[in-house]
């Protein structure tokens, strides 16, 4: 936990001016993580994975309206490609016998996985403008601040009877460890790349997740291997370097944004002559343009 102690951006003017908008965001982040793991309860590992790529329109739309993010013909080419490949890796299950799972309530872990994409795809592009315009310390301090809260209070209400019931030992607290420590690797880099890229560069990266998974599948539990698997991972690659080929473009100068930091000041208004240069949003692995804010912590 990050405690920011100096300067105008400390912990208690976050807090004061942003609280509320951290805390939304805090609970979307949890819910979206909540609602997928779920589903894998009632539906398929085939539909949680084909359905999951919803987050992919989900980004897409919140980044055109909202970021202002415009993207070009290539682009779409990349992603249709990237979904393509998720699709074969889908039909490679369904293939080898690893889409069990599912029960007669196939159709609520579906609308689950639905929703958790969508609560992703929202918590993806709220991250994308936080990490860009105001700090990535500032927002892994708060999500962890407002998630950890509000996940306990969950897990209390919630889950408190399957967490009563598991057998624990060395080893089931083995596992909760390595999965702790996977998500805490996930959430510090993701903001990172997410500033290099874009939210939609990294939700297309994230299709190749479930061919590691895979990978691990086959010496714990012995999955069957096809090689539709190695098709499909190539392919979301071949779309990852078209989507990753040229850069997208900011549709006006971010300034003229609705503010997620909402200054107490008075904002200036840009002249309304003259033509915008439109700001380029690089979605390939490059030298930023801009330094992280300098804050102190303790």
């Amino acid at each position: 936990f990050l405690f920011i102690t100096t300067g105008e951006e400390n912990l208690l003017a976050i807090l004061k001016r942003r609280w509320w908008k951290y805390m939304i965001l805090g609970i979307i982040d949890i819910e979206a993580n909540y609602l997928v793991v779920k589903a894998y309860q009632y539906t398929t590992l085939t539909s949680v994975q084909l359905l999951d790529c919803f987050v992919i329109p989900v980004v897409i739309l919140l980044s055109w309206f909202f970021l202002l993010v415009r993207y070009k013909a290539v682009h779409f080419i990349g992603i249709v490609v990237c979904i393509l490949g998720m699709g074969c890796m889908a039909g490679a299950d369904v293939l080898v016998g690893r889409q069990q799972g599912a029960g007669e309530n196939k159709l609520i872990g579906d609308l689950l996985v639905l929703g958790g994409a969508t609560l992703y795809g929202i918590s993806n592009v709220c991250e994308e403008y936080i990490v860009r315009n105001l700090s990535r310390v500032e927002f892994l301090g708060m999500i962890g601040l407002f998630g950890s809260f509000f996940s306990g209070i969950q897990l209390a209400i919630m889950e408190h009877k399957e967490l009563l019931k598991v057998p624990w030992d060395w080893q089931i607290g083995l596992l909760y460890v390595g999965f702790s420590a996977c998500m805490f690797g996930l959430y510090s880099f993701m903001p990172v790349v997410i500033k290099k890229t874009s939210a939609t560069a990294v939700n297309l990266s994230l299709l190749t997740a479930d061919l590691y998974s895979l990978f691990c599948g086959l010496f714990l539990f012995h999955y069957k291997f096809s090689g539709l698997y190695l098709l499909s991972f190539f392919t979301i690659l071949v779309g990852l370097m078209l989507y990753s080929s040229t850069s997208t473009y900011v549709a006006q100068d971010p300034r003229v944004y609705k503010q997620f930091r909402n200054p107490s000041g008075p904002v200036v208004d840009l002249p309304a002559t003259g033509q915008l240069e439109p700001s380029v949003t690089y979605t390939s692995l490059g030298q930023e343009t801009e330094e992280e804010p300098h804050v102190r912590v303790a």
